[in-house]
């Protein structure tokens, strides 16, 4: 059953028109807001058969402004723990770590990052991991020489976005605090990011429909 709040913000808008990126903000801020700081997100409904390899879409984005939920970082490294810990990393080891988590299947982290060296060893773990996302990749800058700056970059609002088994993309830009600004910032950087790894075997519009959205709102239509 739908909250008060939630059929008052649908009374408030067109639920069948689309809107401008900045116009959908604007309602968006005028809905009656929940107990907490709701997330707010972006679904996209992309133009791709996600049954075919040359069409999937994966790539990562750097929000100017973060997404404003804290990821706890796992970094698996046998030579840089120290400095992992330091920057941030909550969850740090080496072969020990992966064997544990190969032997609990337990994962207590949001997002990981390794160094070279540990990676033939970490895809013994690739079983666990893998169907999570949580598995390094050198292409989203999650695999690298020095796992300070991976880690820093990751707390900066760096996301690893991709599509789902129905060719949807769903990615959270913040929250209902930031305000239109900065929420309008970080939409603009996910859609042309989305946008620029358009895959080649696509023919017209890689977006077909894009939809904001708060935790507790409607969805509004916006214009790509």
């Amino acid at each position: 059953m739908k909250s008060k709040n939630y059929k008052k913000a649908a009374e408030a808008f067109d639920g069948d028109k689309v809107y401008s990126l900045e116009e959908a903000l604007e309602i968006l801020e005028k809905f009656p807001k929940a107990k907490f700081d709701e997330s707010v997100e972006v679904h996209i409904c992309l133009n791709i058969d996600p049954k075919k390899s040359d069409q999937q879409i994966r790539a990562t984005v750097s929000l100017p402004h973060g997404t404003g939920k804290v990821q706890k970082i796992a970094a698996f490294t046998e030579t840089q723990q120290d400095e992992a810990k330091k920057a941030g990393a909550e969850v740090v080891g080496d072969e020990k770590l992966v064997a544990k988590i190969i032997d609990t299947k337990k994962i207590d982290f949001d997002v990981a990052v390794a160094t070279p060296e540990m990676m033939p060893k970490l895809s013994k773990a690739a079983r666990v991991l893998g169907p999570r996302g949580l598995m390094p990749n050198p292409k989203m800058g999650t695999v690298g020489p020095k796992v300070a700056d991976m880690i820093k970059e990751l707390q900066k609002g760096k996301a690893d976005c991709k599509n789902d088994k129905t060719g949807n993309i769903h990615q959270v830009i913040g929250k209902r605090s930031f305000g239109v600004d900065k929420l309008k910032e970080n939409a603009e950087v996910l859609l042309e990011t989305i946008s620029k790894n358009k895959p080649t075997k696509v023919k017209g519009k890689l977006l077909k429909t894009v939809t904001i959205t708060a935790t507790m709102t409607p969805g509004i239509k916006i214009s790509q």
